[in-house]
């Protein structure tokens, strides 16, 4: 297994002056093996905390990130993919700052029951990489890989703590579809989970 000390290059003062934003390229591709520590640990720094306690679990729940990635791109499903969003720059290559994951689940509800669904998890961005468009242009290509598999509804769940995630889902037009009971995140101590709907049509654009 590679090592944990994984960190997106950091450009010094010096090298970000010299390049403007107009020299960087964001690109998104399909995730490879050589992507996976980084991936886990975008994805540990985006929904595990390090403080307190939690620090010493950090790498323990990292490395249950890891495998989890591993066994799913070692054993693919036919609808689902994990996308990396990848920054190039003059003095950088192939730095992932961002991923996300599209997968097709199936509803245990009374009303649909077995209905197929096209569900997004997992988005996650470096936090010294946000508000650089990278979550958007992952979702743009969720959304296209979604109508080539034939669906044109994409579902995926938000905290409703989470007021920078919704306002951007909002902005690209997702919108609530279920709210979780109010008891049950009292009881697990938790902000509750929104899920959150857009309905995809072939001209649909962002």
């Amino acid at each position: 297994m590679e090592s944990w000390f994984y960190h997106p290059k950091e450009r010094t003062e010096s090298k970000t002056a010299a390049y403007s934003d107009a020299t960087r390229k964001l690109t998104v591709r399909t995730t490879i093996p050589a992507d996976l520590t980084g991936v886990a640990q975008i994805i540990a720094l985006s929904f595990h905390s390090q403080k307190g306690l939690w620090g010493w679990a950090f790498p323990l729940l990292r490395l249950g990130i890891y495998e989890d990635l591993r066994h799913r791109l070692a054993s693919p499903a036919p609808h689902h993919t994990c996308l990396v969003a990848v920054e190039t720059s003059p003095d950088l290559a192939d730095n992932v700052i961002a991923t996300v994951e599209l997968g097709v689940r199936f509803s245990d509800s009374w009303t649909q029951l077995g209905k197929s669904f096209p569900y997004l998890s997992n988005l996650a961005v470096h936090p010294n990489y946000r508000r650089r468009g990278a979550a958007s242009e992952l979702l743009v290509h969720c959304e296209k890989l979604t109508r080539e598999w034939g669906f044109q509804d994409l579902y995926l769940h938000v905290l409703e703590n989470n007021h920078q995630a919704r306002q951007l889902y909002f902005k690209l037009g997702y919108r609530v579809y279920q709210v979780e009971s109010r008891w049950n995140a009292l009881f697990l101590g938790r902000s509750r989970q929104i899920l959150l709907h857009k309905r995809l049509t072939p001209s649909s654009t962002i």
